[in-house]
C-alpha cells in the first residue's frame, strides 16, 4: 500500500506543478494583454490627435490647389484669351441649346393649340349638322302635318259641299213638288 500512496502523492505533486505552471502562464499572458491594451489606447489617442491636426492642413492645401488651378489659365495673356474664347464658345453653345429648347416648346404648344382648335371646330360642325338635321326633320314633320290637315280639311269641305248640294237638291225637289 505504501507504493500506492507514494504513487498517488507523486501524481498529486505533478498535477500541482502543472496547475502552477498554467496559472503562471495565464498571469504572464494577462500582463501582456494589459500592456498591449495600454499601448493600443495610447496609440488611438495619438492617432486622433494627429487626425485633428492633419485634417485642417489637408483641407487648406486642397483649397489652395483649387485656387491655383482656377487662377492658372489667367496668369498670362495668351492663356487668358484662350480661356475667354472657350467661355464665349460655351456661352454661345448654351444660348443655341436654350433657343432650340424654346423652339421645341413653342412648336409643341402650337401643335397642342391647333389640335384643340381642330377638335372644337369639329365638335361645332357636328353639333351644327345635328341641329340642321333636327330643324329639317321638324320642318318636314310640320309640313307633312300641315299638308295632311289641309287635305283632311279639303275633304271635309268637299264632303260638306256635297252634303249641302244634296240637301239643296232635296229642298228644291220638295219645293218643286209642293209647288
Amino acid at each position: 500500500m505504501a507504493t500506492t500512496a507514494n504513487t498517488a502523492a507523486k501524481k498529486a505533486a505533478a498535477t500541482r506543478r502543472r496547475n502552477a505552471a498554467k496559472r503562471s502562464q495565464s498571469a504572464r499572458k494577462a500582463a501582456q494583454t494589459r500592456a498591449q491594451a495600454e499601448v493600443t489606447t495610447a496609440e488611438v489617442i495619438a492617432q486622433q490627435a494627429e487626425r485633428a491636426v492633419l485634417i485642417p492642413v489637408g483641407a487648406a492645401l486642397s483649397a489652395r490647389d483649387t485656387l491655383v488651378d482656377a487662377a492658372k489659365p489667367y496668369t498670362s495673356r495668351t492663356t487668358a484669351e484662350r480661356e475667354l474664347t472657350k467661355l464665349q464658345k460655351q456661352v454661345n453653345s448654351d444660348l443655341k441649346r436654350f433657343e432650340r429648347r424654346g423652339t421645341t416648346a413653342r412648336n409643341r404648344f402650337q401643335r397642342e393649340v391647333k389640335r384643340a382648335r381642330v377638335r372644337v371646330e369639329r365638335e361645332l360642325r357636328q353639333r351644327r349638322t345635328q341641329a340642321t338635321r333636327v330643324v329639317k326633320r321638324g320642318r318636314r314633320n310640320a309640313e307633312r302635318q300641315v299638308k295632311t290637315t289641309r287635305r283632311n280639311a279639303e275633304r271635309q269641305v268637299n264632303a260638306t259641299r256635297k252634303d249641302v248640294g244634296d240637301a239643296a237638291k232635296l229642298v228644291q225637289d220638295q219645293v218643286t213638288q209642293v209647288a
